[in-house]
C-alpha cells in the first residue's frame, strides 16, 4: 500500500512537471511566431522554420511578479544564400527583445 504522503508527493510532482511541459510549449510556440512576424516584417527568409532555445533564468517582470525568461534563436536570410542570426527574448510569452533582421533601406536613402 502506498503511503498518502508519498502519493500527495507523487501528484505534485507529476503536475508540477505538466505545469513545465506545457509552459515551455507555449513559449515555444510564442518564440515561433514572433520569430516568424519579424522576419516577414522585415521582409527576410526565415529558414528552419524553427527556434532554438538557448538560455533560460528567473526575472521579474514589469509587474513584479517572478517569470522566466527565455532566450531563443532563429536564422533568416536577406538572399538566400547567407544564414544570419536573429534573438528573442520572451519574459513568460511576451516578447521583451529582439535582435535580428530589420527592413533594408533602399540605396541611397537616408534613414530618419
Amino acid at each position: 500500500m502506498i503511503e498518502p504522503t508519498a502519493l500527495l508527493l507523487a501528484i505534485i510532482g507529476f503536475g508540477l512537471g505538466v505545469y513545465v511541459w506545457t509552459s515551455a510549449q507555449a513559449a515555444n510556440e510564442a518564440a515561433r511566431r514572433h520569430g516568424e512576424r519579424a522576419c516577414a516584417d522585415a521582409g527576410v527568409q526565415w529558414l528552419d522554420q524553427a527556434v532554438q532555445l538557448e538560455r533560460i533564468r528567473i526575472r521579474r517582470g514589469g509587474d513584479g511578479w517572478l517569470a522566466l525568461e527565455r532566450w531563443y534563436r532563429f536564422e533568416y536570410s536577406r538572399d538566400g544564400e547567407n544564414r544570419h542570426s536573429g534573438r528573442l527574448i520572451l519574459l513568460g510569452t511576451r516578447l521583451s527583445g529582439l535582435f535580428g533582421p530589420e527592413r533594408q533601406q533602399p540605396a541611397g536613402t537616408d534613414r530618419p
